[in-house]
Order: structure tokens, then C-alpha cells, then sequence
């Protein structure tokens, strides 16, 4: 039998090959009920990888028969596992259509999270102008998980694109979601690493009229940069980076606008005291 944890290995993949082969002769043979029972005994596993494995197998038909239908109604079923797996099937299967990746993630998203989260992540590296066609749509969904969604992985975009992410986030600061906002503090520290002048002059901007809640939001962003700033480690700073953070840190404690006086000055107390 196939390992329950852990990576794949030989052994493994001889397993799944036999097994996907026996599944395609009975799609042939037009016994789509039996095909999808065998795909569901094997998705059915806490093994992250066979579930991977399995899908992109399956992917490989190039048959007649109904196969997209049986790994369309996996999406459906009840076990975790066998979700994936269709989930996982759709995402080999169309590699050169992202917009049918995309709408199949709009299917899983809250059912199939963690695989869903992982196929985002890549399509903002290998599809971003895809991610960044249809993603505004998902901001401005009411349902809070396909918000934050919409903006996993898009770090990805930050070296390249650093602006188009800005302005996605600046939609979403006031949010009311509390993982809406871990994506945005986390975005907008990735982008604060790569491009620190553009993060930090939007967020002077953001902060001129913010009310506490914003301002809040703002901060945990600013304290996280603030602290990477202080390492010893250069692994996760430039040279950029660094003068830029001093000098900006410097201008906002003298502003004249008082919310970014204040948040000056809590900078620099972090700045200033790991010195």
C-alpha cells in the first residue's frame, strides 16, 4: 500500500501508475462509476502528496470518456482528500488555461483550502497577468475567506509590480476581516522589503486621514519592518532598504500630520533601542 505521510517515493509511484492505468481502461471501457470509486479509495488519504500525484496522473487521460465529469463530481464529495484530488486534476489538466484554474479555485476555495492556497501561490508566479485580471472580483466578494484569498501568493508580484499590489491592498485597509487584514500586513511587508520607497509613501498617505483602526493595521506592517530593519542577518534587506527605512522613519517624526508623527516615533523607539 501507499505511504500515508511523507514524500513519495519508487515504490510509490509504481503503485499510483498501475492503479491511474487500471482507472483509464474502465473510463474507457465506460464504467465511470467503478473509475470513480477506484480514484476515490486512493484520494482517500491524509497524504498530501498522493493526493497531488494522483490528480496530475489523472490529468495524463487522452481518452474518450468522462473524465472530466468524474473528477468534477470528486469536487463534491465529502472527503477532504477526494476534493483535493479533483481539485488537483483540474489544475494539471489545464496548465495553459489559468481562467479555468481560477474557476475552479472559486469552486474550492473554502473547501479545499489548503490546496486551493498552494495553487494560488503558483498562479501568481507562472500567471500573474491571469491573478491580476480576475482577483478585484474576489475582493470585493462578501464572503471574508475568498477576500483574503484573492491576495495569496500575490507577493510573488511585489519585486515586479509592487504598485498593483498597493493599490489592491489600499481597497481592502479598512476591511473588517481579521484575515483580510494578516494578508494585507503581510503583503504590504513584502513589498515594503523589495520597494521601500513606493510601501512607505502609500502608507503616509493611508495613514493622513486613517482612524485608529487603520492606523493599527498600519502599525503591524511598520513594526515588522521596522524590526527586520534591526536584525543582524542582511539576508532579508538591502542596502535600499536600509537607508531608505532610516530616512523615512527620521522625515515622519517631524511631519506635520500627526498620525504619521506618532508612527514615526514608535519607529524609531525600535530603531533606535536595537542599535
Amino acid at each position: 500500500m501507499i505511504k500515508e505521510m511523507g514524500r513519495l517515493n519508487i515504490d510509490d509511484f509504481k503503485f499510483l501508475d498501475a492503479a491511474v492505468e487500471k482507472i483509464f481502461r474502465n473510463v474507457e471501457k465506460g464504467k465511470s462509476a467503478l473509475a470513480e470509486k477506484q480514484i476515490t479509495e486512493l484520494g482517500n488519504t491524509a497524504n498530501y502528496f498522493v493526493r497531488e500525484e494522483l490528480g496530475k496522473r489523472l490529468a495524463q487521460y487522452k481518452g474518450n470518456g468522462e473524465m472530466d465529469e468524474i473528477c468534477g463530481n470528486l469536487l463534491e464529495h465529502f472527503i477532504y482528500g477526494v476534493r483535493a484530488t479533483g481539485l488537483f486534476y483540474f489544475y494539471h489538466k489545464h496548465q495553459s488555461r489559468p481562467e479555468i484554474i481560477i474557476k475552479t479555485i472559486e469552486k474550492t476555495f473554502e473547501s479545499v483550502p489548503w490546496e486551493s492556497e498552494t495553487i494560488c501561490f503558483d498562479m501568481w508566479k507562472r500567471f500573474p497577468e491571469a491573478m491580476k485580471k480576475y482577483m478585484p472580483a474576489w475582493a470585493e466578494s462578501p464572503n471574508e475567506k475568498k477576500r483574503a484569498i484573492s491576495m495569496h501568493g500575490m507577493e510573488n508580484i511585489a519585486g515586479r509590480h509592487p504598485q498593483y499590489i498597493l493599490t489592491f491592498v489600499s481597497n481592502l485597509l479598512d476591511d473588517e476581516s481579521e484575515e483580510v487584514q494578516k494578508k494585507i500586513s503581510h503583503l504590504l511587508t513584502q513589498v515594503g522589503r523589495q520597494r521601500p520607497q513606493q510601501c512607505y509613501n502609500n502608507v503616509r498617505r493611508w495613514l493622513m486621514d486613517a482612524d485608529e483602526k487603520r492606523i493599527r493595521t498600519i502599525w503591524q506592517t511598520m513594526k515588522k519592518l521596522a524590526n527586520i530593519f534591526t536584525q543582524k542577518s542582511k539576508r532579508d534587506k538591502s542596502a535600499d532598504f536600509i537607508n531608505i527605512t532610516q530616512r523615512t522613519v527620521h522625515d515622519w517624526r517631524g511631519d506635520s500630520n500627526p498620525n504619521v508623527a506618532s508612527m514615526g516615533a514608535k519607529l524609531a523607539g525600535i530603531i533606535n533601542s536595537k542599535k
